[in-house]
Formats: structure tokens, sequence, C-alpha cells
């Protein structure tokens, strides 16, 4: 039975809806989704793909749509030399997770992967790409298990730090000031 989440934006105006279920016979998973939303450039839509093994780990991605009316495509893969956005390398071989920062979805497999108890923290570096970017960057993070529903996040990139909340499925249900979860 596949996973699925619908968010509200809570910075802009905007909604995200994606669905995890099983892809292949290996038992790996595919995690989709749509996001429409106002971006400072303008509207923007969407739609997104991360392939994930069936030890969590992010072996590729797809972004497509169109922000402000233009339209873009972008392929994101996990080779043995680094990770590629549209064929070109941009190293970070030792990362194994992807986030896309336009939406909360992608939380998910860096927290099923890790599966921390209460108490546990663990530092989460990841491939992270966003809307307007050329490159792929390596986005530090650092989660701590609160009581398995609730863990404090902190990205001192953004920086960003919060208490997310994690719905049963393990989509983050509460991401203060960006994303609630609408049921």
């Amino acid at each position: 039975m596949p996973e699925l989440a619908f968010w509200e934006c809570l910075y802009t105006a905007g909604h995200d809806s994606a669905v995890l279920e099983r892809n292949g016979a290996d038992g790996g998973w595919l995690l989709h989704g749509t996001t429409v939303f106002r971006h400072d450039d303008g509207p923007a839509r969407v739609s997104y793909g991360v392939e994930i093994g069936a030890d969590w780990q992010s072996r590729r991605g797809r972004v497509q749509g169109w922000l402000a009316g233009q339209p873009f495509d972008h392929v994101i893969e996990r080779r043995e030399d680094g990770w590629h956005l549209d064929g070109h390398n941009h190293g970070l071989a030792h990362l194994v997770d992807l986030d896309f920062g336009f939406t909360p979805a992608t939380n998910l497999q860096q927290l099923r992967r890790v599966s921390l108890q209460p108490g546990q923290t663990a530092d989460i570096p990841v491939v992270w790409f966003d809307l307007k970017q050329t490159s792929l960057i390596e986005l530090p993070q650092h989660y701590a298990c609160l009581d398995g529903e609730a863990y404090r996040y902190a990205s001192p990139q953004g920086p960003y730090e919060a208490v997310l909340e994690i719905a049963p499925n393990g989509f983050a249900r509460l991401y203060p000031e960006l994303w609630r979860m609408v049921e």
C-alpha cells in the first residue's frame, strides 16, 4: 500500500502532494510528487521523483516543471564517481541522500535509513538541489530523535532549526514555518 502525504505551504501560497511506493523487484522505493507554489520569481509547478534502494539510499532523481513560465527538466544520478546533474559530475560521492529544497517529502528516506531511536542523534549531510540552482551542493543536517514522532532538526547553512513532527507514515507532519500536513 503506498504512503501518501499532502501539505500546505506556510511561507507562501502553495501545496505539495507526495506518494511513496514500492519500485521494482529489488525491494526499492519510488518517492514522487508535485508541488505548486508562489516562488520569489513567480508561479512554480514542480514534479519530482527520487528512486531509493531497499537500503533507503537515494539512487536517482528527476525534477521537471516550470518556474515563472520557464520550463526545466533536470536529472540527478548517483554514480560511482559522484552525483551528476544533467550529466555533469558535481562530486559528493560520499553522500547517499538526495534532498530537494522545495518539498518536505525528501526528509523521509534519510530518517528511514538512519532509523534513530529516542535520545539518539545523527549528522546526515545530503546532496541538496533547489530551484534555480545550477549545481548540487552538500547540505549539512543534524537530527536528534526526541520521541519517535519528533526530531530536533538543524541545518546551519540555511540557517534553519526547528522540531519536525513526523506522521506515522514517515513523512513530516509539521515543518515549522515552512510546511504543514493537511490531514
